[in-house]
């Protein structure tokens, strides 16, 4: 009797085929055989023995497969972000390099070129070869005198202005003001004293 609920179990957990008219007939003119119903059973429980042997000896290669493949995404993800890094240097660098050509032509006439830096785009003088357009900041530069005439450079040869005199005013006739801390209380004190 053990042997049938050893049996009936296996049975349940294999999957059913769907039989063909035939099989059905001849099942129903066959009876039922222990003996063959028990090698067919044996036959497959070495088959799903064999499978499970086969996927235990498979699995560590999956596994193996499954790191080599994040190996190389990290390393490929690695190499973008390097060549990511490499590409913002070279924009900085082209982007200082033009910086500096501004600054030295407007240096010519611009009384402090950092400004004509600070108002004009560097990336405009990049061509795609990474050669910075002279003359188009030359003209740039022009236009921006024009409006902002301020930041000009005074001429050398023309007019100049006036230096302040620091001799004229309240402090160069005479009425300066002591810097001794002292004499600057007792002429306060004078003054009180003569407002009584």
């Amino acid at each position: 009797m053990p042997e049938e609920t050893q049996t009936e179990q296996v049975d349940e957990q294999q999957p059913q085929e769907p039989t063909t008219a035939q099989e059905a007939d001849s099942s129903e003119e066959e009876p039922f055989d222990r003996k063959r119903a028990e090698a067919a059973l044996r036959k497959k429980n070495s088959e799903a023995e064999n499978l499970r042997k086969r996927l235990k000896e498979l699995e560590p290669l999956a596994k193996k497969a499954k790191e080599l493949e994040d190996a190389q995404k990290s390393e490929s993800e690695r190499l973008t972000e390097q060549l990511t890094a490499q590409r913002e240097r070279a924009e900085k660098a082209v982007r200082a390099a033009v910086a500096s050509k501004v600054e030295a032509l407007a240096a010519k006439t611009f009384t402090d070129p950092e400004d004509a830096v600070g108002a004009l785009d560097p990336a405009v003088y990049v061509d795609e070869d990474g050669r910075i357009d002279v003359k188009q900041i030359e003209s740039d530069l022009a236009d921006l005198l024009k409006r902002k005439p301020h930041w000009a450079r005074p001429d050398e040869g023309g007019p100049r202005r006036p230096a302040p005199d620091r001799t004229q005013g309240s402090s160069g006739n005479g009425n300066r003001s002591p810097s001794d801390p002292a004499q600057v209380f007792a002429g306060l004190m004078e003054q009180a004293l003569k407002g009584r």
